[in-house]
């Protein structure tokens, strides 16, 4: 029987979230959908990075408070590495639009994913912004019809990824928890809305490219294109791979044998930690198991975790500022962006402890940019 989905007729473009964490190839799976006339998915917004600000505007039933928060989430979108081609968005338009609605940052960030589909006139969009699976409830609330594209990525290689990309913890341990949390929020998800979920391994895209993309296309209702094999033929995919390291492959096939590349990239030790951690998962999507999975997880490693994860961290961004000055740039004018508004919001709202919502450390650029 088909899982697919069709938009309705006449209807805005059938709302997607990809889920549930960076690193997985999402990417990889994005750009050769956008091959197609029917599916947009532009650069993420990745609103999770506005979320802890969320408080300071305070009660959005204020009109003064919802145009304030409509403004930033435009001017977010402002400041994106990667810029949604042939749109702009008037806040003060999208606000009177929004005015007599429910109310809420995610309603703010799907309207301007919307519109910004309907201008290509596409049946379906998708936000990548993967981190959002921790708000699916709410979301679901604002768009009964959502999907979910759930992809899965044996938790060794997509940790070892994470552990050398900007965007995420400089340790293995953070970052398998990471891992897990992401996947318990996503089994939310799946548990709560069977019937709206197509869960895809990444390792089955590397070894069967056109039988899981043409899954895919069926669960979202569009039409498979031969095209989409040939992610070259993509001029977002060319220019992304000149901005980041992190998106340096996404103009090239996929490469299979890159599966047990982590085997190189972990220790014996940080293996045993991942395992102990994400056993269960590895189980439940068939990754075989490669030690005890009996690691110590103790506070003490976790706060030895972050200290050494925020040393990376600093590393890491000096090291970007010298090896891709662009790459470097783009990121901290949007990191500047999202530190400017907590300044500006703490000291506005004047709530007692406001300035405690968002901490010193989560200042930092490495923090706040989470674009992948």
């Amino acid at each position: 029987m088909s899982n697919s989905h069709h938009p309705g007729d006449g209807a805005r473009p059938r709302p997607v979230m990809m889920i549930p964490l960076r690193r997985c190839g999402s990417h990889a799976l994005r750009l050769r959908l956008n091959l197609s006339p029917q599916f947009y998915s532009p650069y993420p917004l990745h609103l999770v990075d506005m979320m802890p600000l969320l408080p300071l505007y305070g009660d959005l039933r204020d009109d003064r408070a919802y145009f304030r928060l409509v403004v930033d989430v435009v001017g977010l979108a402002a400041a994106s590495m990667v810029k949604w081609p042939g749109v702009v968005f008037d806040p003060v338009e999208v606000f009177e639009t929004l005015r007599g609605q429910p109310r809420s940052i995610h309603r703010v960030a799907w309207e301007l994913l919307l519109r910004a589909g309907e201008r290509r006139h596409a049946q379906v969009v998708m936000d990548k912004s993967l981190d959002s699976v921790h708000y699916a409830d709410d979301i679901v609330k604002l768009y009964p019809d959502m999907l979910f594209l759930n992809v899965v990525r044996d938790p060794r290689a997509q940790v070892a990824s994470m552990n050398r990309a900007i965007i995420h913890d400089f340790d293995t341990l953070l970052n398998a928890r990471t891992w897990l949390a992401a996947h318990a929020a996503a089994d939310h998800v799946v548990q709560r809305y069977p019937q709206r979920v197509l869960t895809i391994r990444y390792e089955d895209f590397l070894s069967r490219q056109q039988e899981t993309l043409e899954t895919v296309c069926d669960f979202l209702g569009i039409a498979f294109l031969p095209q989409m094999l040939d992610v070259a033929a993509s001029a977002e995919a060319r220019q992304i791979a000149q901005l980041s390291s992190l998106w340096s492959a996404n103009c090239y096939a996929p490469i299979a044998a890159n599966i047990d590349k982590f085997r190189q990239q972990l220790s014996d030790d940080d293996i045993n930690l991942i395992e102990t951690l994400t056993g269960p998962y590895m189980d439940r999507y068939g990754y075989t198991r490669l030690s005890p999975g009996d690691a110590s997880i103790t506070p003490a490693l976790i706060e030895l975790a972050g200290i050494r994860s925020a040393q990376g961290r600093e590393r890491a961004w000096r090291a970007l500022e010298h090896d891709n000055f662009r790459d470097y740039v783009l990121r901290r004018c949007r990191a500047d962006y999202l530190a400017q508004l907590h300044a500006r919001l703490s000291q506005s709202s004047g709530a007692p402890g406001s300035g405690t919502i968002v901490t010193l450390d989560q200042l930092d650029p490495g923090a706040f940019v989470v674009s992948d």
